[in-house]
């Protein structure tokens, strides 16, 4: 399984950006898929999951009510659409996916993981 991160940018506050992952090789009965975040000296926390199965979602508090997950099946894709972004957002953003743990918010729960794409927001 390849992952494929893509769509992050350097925007001002308040700026919106949509973040793409498109999953590549053995894809069949993937159970979930999730962003992660890391910032510069902190450790890799959770963004947002979905599972692949149904409509499940889960989100952070940080992000709740500015983030929105979503998924293409037939696309083997997930999205990020963030919203009002805040300097505190800044960060490599990573997504990952899994075959067991399905919308999971542990590190732990995913196998498979993209190269992360930076987004920076500048106040």
């Amino acid at each position: 399984v390849q992952l494929q991160a893509s769509g992050g940018g350097l925007v001002q506050t308040g700026d919106s950006l949509r973040l793409s992952c498109i999953a590549s090789g053995r894809t069949a009965g993937f159970a979930g898929m999730g962003w992660f975040r890391q910032a510069p000296g902190k450790d890799r926390e959770f963004v947002a999951a979905v599972a692949w199965s149904g409509s499940s979602t889960y989100y952070a508090d940080s992000v709740r009510s500015r983030f929105t997950i979503s998924k293409d099946i037939a696309k083997n894709s997930m999205y990020l659409q963030m919203n009002n972004l805040k300097p505190e957002d800044t960060a490599v953003y990573y997504c990952a996916a899994n075959f067991g743990a399905g919308a999971s918010w542990y590190r732990s729960g995913y196998a498979y993981w993209g190269q992360g794409t930076q987004v920076t927001v500048s106040s």
